[in-house]
């Protein structure tokens, strides 16, 4: 069974502490709640939508290497269970693979 994910912010992707009260936080600083904003106003009257993402090429470019160490990795795991791996051999492969799926999500 999976823990609770935390929430992260719309901005950077770092985790955001749950407040006990009130509305869900989309930001976890007012400068990523800044950012955001000037980013919506900079697409305004043009036809990017503002749900879009936008990316710095090396960002395009540092998530393209990590999906296709994501795949590769999952083809490793794959190959070794179908090879009969044991749990202790298959345990370190898919610890790897759930950092390497964190650090993808925190790429904007």
């Amino acid at each position: 069974m999976s823990a609770k994910r935390q929430p992260t912010c719309q901005w950077c992707g770092k985790e955001i502490a749950e407040s006990p009260r009130g509305r869900r936080k989309k930001y976890c600083s007012q400068a990523c709640r800044q950012r955001a904003y000037e980013q919506r106003l900079s697409v305004q009257g043009t036809e990017i939508p503002a749900s879009a993402v936008i990316l710095r090429p090396e960002n395009v470019d540092a998530m393209r290497d990590k999906l296709f160490e994501l795949r590769c990795l999952a083809e490793d795991i794959a190959t070794a269970s179908k090879e009969g791996a044991r749990f202790d051999e298959l345990d370190p492969l898919c610890q790897e693979l759930i950092t390497l799926a964190r650090d993808l999500e925190k790429i904007r």
